[in-house]
């Protein structure tokens, strides 16, 4: 009877509560299988990125010259980093080097890959092929980039003195061959900012395009006002990876002459002192320890940023 005048007014019976969902325990095996998924990854990341980079560091202060054990390591404190920057030569070079890479990177190949991803982003006929045609370089290392230019840069026999009818050294030469590098090396640093920018580009909705068509806006407008401000994240790691690409230049430069007569790098001198014949392990770490400070500070600001975004 209860149930009838609940079904005539229309009111529906009360819900029996629901006994709690007991939480499945993990067995043996699944708790094996994920502190193997944790540790494994963590071991392999502390013994070849973070065990190497706290060695370097605590090398530096060192004089050892990576003979003997490691009881016959001497600390000298800051000395190994007063010699490298006041009673070292190819220091300074290096450094200017470095620099000279990393503004020719942002004026050129960077914004070089940022202009080709807005237009391949216009769906332009056969924009697939451009794509394989600018990323191609990308997937090549850059020893073997260097030994490409070689031929496109030998002096005998070389494509551009060819062309030119000329006979440039252009490898061989430390008033040219810096720049020389750089355009090859830019060559292929262009596809990979090419392809990072144009997968931001291809995120962006396109409903913020289409009302500022609405409003009257044009293309350039569009793009300065619109676009580029939510390509913000994006920038931000293409600025980090360019800075990083232009500290750690090594291969194409050892390829050519061991980073000497012209292409002193600092990379290259890490290796020269490290492996090389003076075999200074200390005086070579305070090297890479300089080159890890540096990278540090715009890793720094490119965490600051994403914590920011995240955080909105």
């Amino acid at each position: 009877m209860a149930d009838v005048a609940v079904r005539g007014t229309g009111t529906a019976p009360p819900r029996r509560p629901r006994r709690a969902r007991r939480l499945r325990t993990l067995s043996g095996v699944d708790r094996l299988t994920v502190v193997l998924m944790v540790a494994i990854p963590t071991l392999v990341v502390a013994g070849l990125v973070w065990g190497p980079a706290i060695a370097t560091v605590a090398l530096s202060f060192t004089d050892w010259n990576g003979i003997g054990s490691l009881g016959d390591i001497n600390l000298v404190g800051w000395q190994n980093y007063e010699n490298a920057t006041s009673n070292y030569p190819p220091f300074a070079p290096a450094m200017e080097h470095n620099l000279i890479w990393l503004v020719v990177f942002f004026l050129g190949p960077t914004l070089l890959g940022m202009l080709l991803a807005v237009m391949l982003d216009r769906e332009l006929k056969g924009s697939q092929i451009y794509q394989s045609i600018f990323f191609m370089p990308v997937v090549l290392s850059l020893a073997l980039v260097g030994f490409i230019w070689q031929l496109i840069y030998s002096r005998d026999q070389g494509l551009l003195n060819t062309v030119l009818g000329t006979q440039t050294d252009w490898f061989g030469d430390p008033d040219i061959n810096l720049w020389a590098v750089l355009v090859a090396a830019g060559w292929r640093h262009t596809g990979y900012i090419m392809l990072l920018y144009l997968a931001g580009l291809k995120a962006v909705d396109p409903a913020l395009r289409e009302a500022a068509a609405v409003d009257g806006a044009g293309e350039v407008r569009t793009f300065l006002q619109v676009v580029w401000p939510v390509m913000r994240p994006v920038n931000i790691v293409i600025v980090v990876i360019t800075v990083i690409e232009s500290l750690r230049a090594f291969d194409i430069a050892w390829v050519i002459n061991k980073g000497r007569n012209g292409l002193e790098l600092i990379s290259t001198l890490v290796t020269q002192n490290v492996i090389g014949e003076a075999s200074r392990v200390g005086f070579g770490s305070a090297l890479a320890t300089i080159m890890i400070a540096i990278s540090t500070v715009f890793i720094i600001v490119y965490l600051i940023q994403v914590m920011r975004e995240q955080r909105r």
